[in-house]
């Protein structure tokens, strides 16, 4: 079949031709038609806290969203977002909060999360900070991802459902809450401070890795799996801080009468993002890699993304 529209003579097969208008060809959706819309699954970390001192708590796990595998705070899978081409979206890694010194220092974990227009802003709420001596752990304003959790006999906060666990609750130092599992409470018999939370294992990269486990309360609370930093011990090992780029909380303090008093500080987050289709530009240098047929992008610094 020939046809003339303007100028133009095209010529089209006639079973491929639904109608005709003046200055344009509507073809079958079957045939030809070009999505510009992207299914984009995620995994989105938030900065883990700070632990407390002096037999402070473990700080809490950043907050964990994921598409694939599992998410955190024993929610449902989160749902992906179409990405429309040509559209920036901007991606924010939350850092990891600072530690406790003897009365003052220690904050929670920074915000991680991915905006842009057409879509509903994705956040990853930041840890709660370890209580030092008789304070509530993760008692910041607002919502956090896994909890602080409490030192001495102060209670642990409480996590938010769908991203992260409780705090535990002190003797010696709660151990901070992880997004697949409550910290553990410190105990008077052996006189330790508490576990760390464990994190959730995400598979989005093609390997399974486990992000966003609570700090250990001090004295010698472990980290949970996912990057929990250790809390120091009595007389033998100092603390580790939360894992980079896993959202772990910093362990907690030594006691009173030990050294060092200080925690340690939280990890910073993570945004991870898997596509079918490779994306046209970066910024943030995000690692690239490939799996299965996918392009996966692990922002491990703030930055944006434009497919």
């Amino acid at each position: 079949m020939g046809t003339h529209i303007g100028s133009q003579r095209i010529l089209l097969p006639s079973a491929q031709v639904s109608s005709l208008t003046t200055g344009s060809i509507t073809l079958p959706s079957a045939r030809g038609a070009f999505d510009s819309s992207i299914t984009v699954d995620y995994l989105v970390v938030a900065g883990g806290a700070g632990g407390g001192a002096s037999r402070g708590g473990g700080g809490g796990a950043g907050g964990l969203r994921s598409t694939v595998t599992a998410t955190g705070g024993g929610g449902t899978l989160e749902t992906a977002f179409n990405a429309t081409t040509g559209t920036t979206y901007t991606i924010v890694v939350g850092g990891g909060g600072s530690a406790g010194t003897v009365g003052s220092g220690v904050t929670q974990g920074e915000n991680s999360s991915i905006s842009g227009s057409g879509i509903t802003t994705i956040t990853a709420f930041g840890g709660g900070r370890g209580g030092g001596l008789r304070n509530v752990g993760g008692s910041e304003s607002g919502a956090i991802g896994g909890s602080g959790s409490g030192a001495r006999s102060g209670a642990g906060g409480a996590g938010t459902p769908g991203q992260g666990y409780d705090g535990g609750t002190g003797h010696r130092g709660g151990g901070g809450g992880g997004a697949g599992a409550n910290g553990s409470n410190g105990t008077t018999s052996p006189d330790r401070g508490g576990n760390g939370g464990n994190g959730v294992a995400v598979s989005i990269t093609g390997s399974s890795v486990t992000y966003a486990g609570g700090g250990g309360g001090g004295h010698s609370g472990d980290g949970g799996t996912g990057g929990g930093g250790n809390a120091h011990d009595a007389s033998t090992s100092n603390g580790t801080p939360g894992g980079a780029n896993t959202g772990g909380g910093g362990g907690g303090g030594q006691g009173n009468s030990g050294s060092p008093f200080t925690g340690t500080a939280g990890g910073s987050g993570v945004v991870i993002l898997r596509t079918s289709q490779a994306a046209s530009s970066t910024t943030g240098s995000p690692v690239y890699t490939t799996s299965g047929g996918n392009h996966i992008y692990k922002f491990n610094n703030t930055g944006s993304i434009t497919y």
